[in-house]
């Protein structure tokens, strides 16, 4: 097996800059994957990482099931190829590629059926006698890339190796590395600069930019559903259009005003149901339109806007048609449109451009992330609350006590996959999509529209859902009563403590050195395999001086003998199952339960579900 297994892996240098942050991901036997994003966003630091060329501050690496974080690169089973080639000059083809193989002390006869197998595999069998220098960028990438292929290796690592080649030769050799993949049968790494080579060749795609991973997806979901502003408009040619909008919505239509022009067009709220509630309160937005998804029209109905030609570019099966919002032609929404050719249009034109309303993105402007998701986060619940209990619509769902609320209108917040397929809420499914393996329904509760992930969904028209109340909130006039929360938070340091142990038939006393976190005044011994982790991720000396943090679910921990010192705030009853909120330090801890505490009591978090972070840096360390 050739999987790649990458754990929240970090790159940081001494001078405390980030150059890769908690990467995380699993790469499948014998996929394509491809790291892609600007100079400087980390791609290539973390190919290095997984070639062994470049130290790990903090994470782990797996190649086909070994944690390989201390193997020597030699030792990995990967083999890689450099944007530069590094040809030995004086060699022929046939030496460069079998020089490796001599390495290991291969037999003579395997070194020539290998050599001569990868030659005839990519097209250069003429060319063994040659020396580089009397070779194309082309052919020489292809010994590389042959140099790399008779190792058969686990993992094939590829930083860049055509960014040295002209864009016709680009394109054929694209070509060429995917029918190698698949003759190779093996698991390949890709990083490029090139958003296209990226759409055109990986299974998946990562985006990257300064360090972190932006989107994890296969190269139609990153164009159709970018999840930030960056992914957006770093995905796609020519680049997304963007403009500052601000939405209102009446009834079932939405009125989209530029704000930095004036213009105002309207599209059904149909085309925008996905989008988060808050984005209809007339907060100014990003919204994003690519440019195949605008249009020439005579017709000025519907979603459409003006836009002053500046110049247009002719590519021959297209035109594209750039402009502006402006009708002064100064504005800053510039405008770009792609035409199939049939419309006569000339700069200084002022033209009608129909706007694809189920096509278009919307990002907040302060943190740049998408409003409008293909999986929508939650969808509200305009309700009442009487007698303890929840009425949507002629639905009555008990309040459990944790959810104690006096009576009155309300609303309530529900997560998308915060559902269960057994309950009390009466639905009638509007429409079911396959999202990303997600069986995503529109359902209709009491007459409040919102979206609902149904796992194991049938094609029923009507449902009684449920609701997972631990994860909703409720707002009232009197305030909000927030979810559980999902993670727990506890400071600590890691220690080193001496214990004495009597052994043998004098029964002498023996001092072992045992490691641990300290939190309070409670000490946790810990396995050698976390101790090591911690020594490998900060260094023996700032192990023990690092400011750590634990983190933990309230399911992660139960109330013991001994362990943090907490006091019981209060017990959450959610009816199946019952929280305490303890009070541990300057931290609040949730505790799963089954019975009733007061006052004092103990926390042992289980460290075998546990994660542990470099507060300092912020580093996920195990």
């Amino acid at each position: 097996m050739s999987d790649v297994n990458i754990k929240h892996l970090y790159k940081v240098y001494p001078n405390g800059t980030k150059a890769v942050n908690d990467f995380d991901m699993q790469i499948a036997d014998k996929e394509f994957i491809v790291f892609v994003g600007p100079s400087g966003c980390g791609k290539s630091t973390t190919l290095r990482m997984i070639a062994g060329l470049e130290d790990i501050s903090a994470g782990e690496l797996s190649i086909g099931g070994l944690v390989v974080n201390d193997v020597e690169p030699k030792d990995r089973d990967i083999a890689m190829v450099f944007q530069n080639y590094a040809l030995y000059p004086h060699m022929t083809v046939y030496e460069n590629i079998a020089f490796g193989l001599r390495l290991r002390k291969l037999p003579k006869e395997e070194i020539h059926k290998k050599v001569t197998e990868a030659a005839e595999i990519l097209g250069i069998t003429e060319y063994l006698d040659k020396k580089p220098k009397e070779m194309s960028g082309g052919q020489r990438q292809r010994v590389a890339l042959g140099r790399a292929i008779v190792r058969e290796p686990k993992v094939m690592l590829l930083d860049e190796p055509l960014s040295n080649l002209d864009a016709k030769l680009r394109t054929q050799m694209r070509a060429e590395i995917l029918k190698l993949h698949k003759k190779l049968n093996t698991t390949f790494i890709y990083v490029t600069h090139d958003q296209v080579e990226a759409m055109t060749m990986g299974t998946r795609i990562v985006v990257m930019k300064e360090g972190y991973v932006q989107q994890t997806d296969a190269p139609k979901n990153l164009y159709d559903y970018p999840v930030n502003k960056f992914v957006a408009g770093f995905i796609g040619t020519p680049q997304m259009n963007f403009f500052k909008v601000k939405l209102t919505r009446s009834g079932e239509e939405v009125e989209i005003l530029f704000t930095g022009c004036g213009a105002k067009t309207k599209v059904p709220y149909a085309c925008l149901r996905k989008a988060d509630p808050d984005v209809f309160g007339g907060i100014e937005m990003w919204l994003g339109i690519r440019a195949e998804d605008l249009s020439v029209t005579e017709d000025g109905d519907g979603a459409a806007v003006k836009v002053k030609v500046s110049h247009i570019e002719e590519l021959g099966s297209e035109t594209l048609i750039y402009g502006n919002l402006d009708m002064s032609g100064e504005g800053p929404e510039g405008v770009i449109i792609r035409d199939d050719g049939s419309h006569p249009v000339k700069a200084g034109d002022v033209i009608t451009a129909a706007v694809n309303g189920r096509k278009l993105h919307l990002f907040y402007t302060d943190t740049e992330r998408t409003a409008l998701p293909r999986i929508p986060l939650f969808g509200r619940l305009h309700c009442k609350i009487q007698n303890c209990a929840l009425h949507i619509g002629q639905n009555v769902l008990p309040l459990p006590p944790a959810l104690d609320c006096s009576d009155g209108e309300c609303l309530v917040t529900v997560p998308t996959d915060a559902f269960t397929r057994d309950g009390e809420l009466e639905c009638e499914i509007i429409s079911c999509e396959d999202a990303g393996g997600v069986k995503l329904a529109e359902i209709d509760a009491g007459g409040e529209r919102l979206y609902a992930a149904l796992p194991q969904y049938n094609g029923e028209k009507t449902l009684r859902l449920g609701i997972d109340l631990k994860r909703i909130s409720v707002s009232t006039g009197e305030g909000t009563i927030l979810p559980l929360p999902a993670v727990n938070r506890t400071d600590c340091k890691f220690v080193k403590r001496i214990q004495k142990t009597a052994s043998g038939k004098g029964k002498k006393t023996v001092k072992s050195a045992v490691f641990g976190f300290q939190s309070g005044d409670a000490f946790f011994e810990v396995s050698n395999e976390i101790s090591q982790k911690i020594f490998t991720a900060l260094g023996i000396k700032k192990a023990f001086t690092a400011k750590l943090r634990l983190e933990y679910t309230p399911y992660g921990v139960a109330v013991a003998r001994d362990g943090i010192a907490a006091t019981v705030q209060k017990t959450l009853d959610y009816g199946a199952e019952k929280f305490l909120a303890c009070e541990a330090g300057e931290n609040t801890v949730y505790v799963k339960t089954e019975e009733n505490y007061s006052g004092k009591i103990y926390l042992m978090p289980d460290f075998g579900n546990i994660s542990v972070v470099d507060t300092e840096r912020e580093i996920k360390i195990i």
